[in-house]
């Protein structure tokens, strides 16, 4: 919303750093607000669970849409399905070392021994995240592990999808979901807001989807596109996938038995 918003309008003369946390940053945003107040978002990476762990500090160089670095004190891996360390560049589940505990992070769910089961594997506390590793130590965020879409055998991340979505100067905002179908599994469906005066339009989805095509793979683009006013969202601003995920399903569930009936 700040960067739709003409930014040379107001006076951010008394900014001296920007940073993000929450959420990952689209490159296409941090550009435009560096070509606005000169500055870069440096951005991180936290949960609820354990406070900032990774960030991209004062000193380092900042690279768009990285995480950054752990924190001091933590000792972060990527790790595959077995809890081996993975190589640079290959996806895998964000692990945090808990022998010793680094300070800041909580200790278990309260009365949940499930989760609890689930999170903490050996000397491992798993954040439910998938990311990489670069060769200079840097983190990219992928996804939650529910957020990946499998759709003909392709695992395809959200994240990714709506940071191409945004980058077509038509698009103002997009939520990017799995929606269930019956040859596929599931295909991808595009949530999307369009800027203002933007009419929407068979030929604009056309051109939507092969902007995606071109900018990711044909394989990513989103086969299913709705236009809307707006998306549901936590009281601190995310995305609540699951939501659009839940009704994609009952949808999809109406029309099975409306079939069969």
């Amino acid at each position: 919303m700040l960067i739709l918003a003409d930014l040379k309008r107001f006076d951010l003369t008394s900014l001296r750093h920007c940073c993000s946390a929450g959420e990952p940053v689209n490159p296409e945003v941090i550009k435009a607000w560096k070509d606005a107040t000169g500055l870069t978002i440096f951005e991180g990476y936290g949960q609820t669970e354990t406070v900032l762990c990774i960030g991209t500090f004062p000193g380092m160089t900042p690279k768009f849409g990285s995480m950054g670095r752990p924190s001091p004190g933590w000792n972060i891996e990527i790790h595959d399905d077995h809890g081996r360390p993975v190589g640079l560049h290959e996806e895998g589940k964000i692990a945090i070392k808990i022998n010793p505990r680094p300070i800041g992070m909580f200790r278990e769910y309260l009365n949940n021994d499930e989760e609890n089961k689930k999170s903490f594997v050996g000397d491992w506390y798993y954040t439910g995240d998938k990311a990489y590793k670069d060769e200079d130590g840097y983190f990219w965020f992928i996804g939650r592990d529910d957020d990946v879409i499998k759709s003909s055998g392709y695992r395809i991340w959200p994240f990714e999808v709506e940071s191409a979505l945004i980058e077509h100067p038509a698009v103002q905002e997009a939520a990017v979901v799995g929606s269930p179908d019956d040859i596929r599994g599931l295909v991808v469906k595009a949530f999307v807001i369009l800027k203002p005066d933007v009419k929407p339009s068979d030929t604009l989805v056309q051109e939507i989807q092969n902007h995606v095509k071109n900018v990711t793979a044909p394989y990513k683009y989103p086969r299913q596109i709705e236009f809307v006013d707006s998306l549901p969202k936590s009281i601190s601003g995310k995305i609540r996938r699951n939501e659009l995920r839940d009704r994609e399903m009952k949808t999809f569930m109406n029309e099975s038995n409306g079939k069969k009936a």
